[in-house]
């Protein structure tokens, strides 16, 4: 069984976790580390350190629907998870992120709208050659 690292938990509440296949399991919010447990094996766990998360991203559609949120470490890479109350693990979590590692994810239309600027940039640089 894994050792927790919180000594007190603000939040727990059911979760998937999409690091690799779509895991469920229990997430914990607590003040020292955020914590996801899988539901059907215990020792499959995952537990990042609030000293070692750098950013904490959420996707936003619609100006107020969040269905999932990524929790970007220093050095261990991304861990994307989805909760049945995202605004409500969102607003644990920001007692332990400042309000500056909170991001906004660029949306799909956002992102085919950066590749078509870079793509006319690269076209007017060869034109210019």
């Amino acid at each position: 069984m894994a050792q927790s690292m919180n000594s007190s938990v603000d939040l727990t509440v059911r979760a998937t976790s999409f690091h690799s296949l779509a895991v469920y399991g229990n997430l914990m919010v607590g003040n020292n580390a955020i914590e996801f447990y899988n539901e059907r094996n215990p020792e499959d766990y995952v537990q990042i350190p609030w000293v070692e998360t750098d950013r904490v991203a959420a996707e936003v559609i619609f100006g107020r629907f969040i269905p999932r949120f990524v929790i970007m470490t220093r050095e261990n890479g991304n861990f994307a998870f989805s909760t049945r109350d995202n605004k409500a693990t969102l607003r644990a979590i920001r007692e332990y992120v400042p309000a500056e590692r909170m991001v906004r994810s660029p949306t799909f239309l956002d992102v085919v709208r950066l590749g078509l600027r870079r793509l006319v940039r690269m076209v007017t640089r060869r034109s210019g050659e």
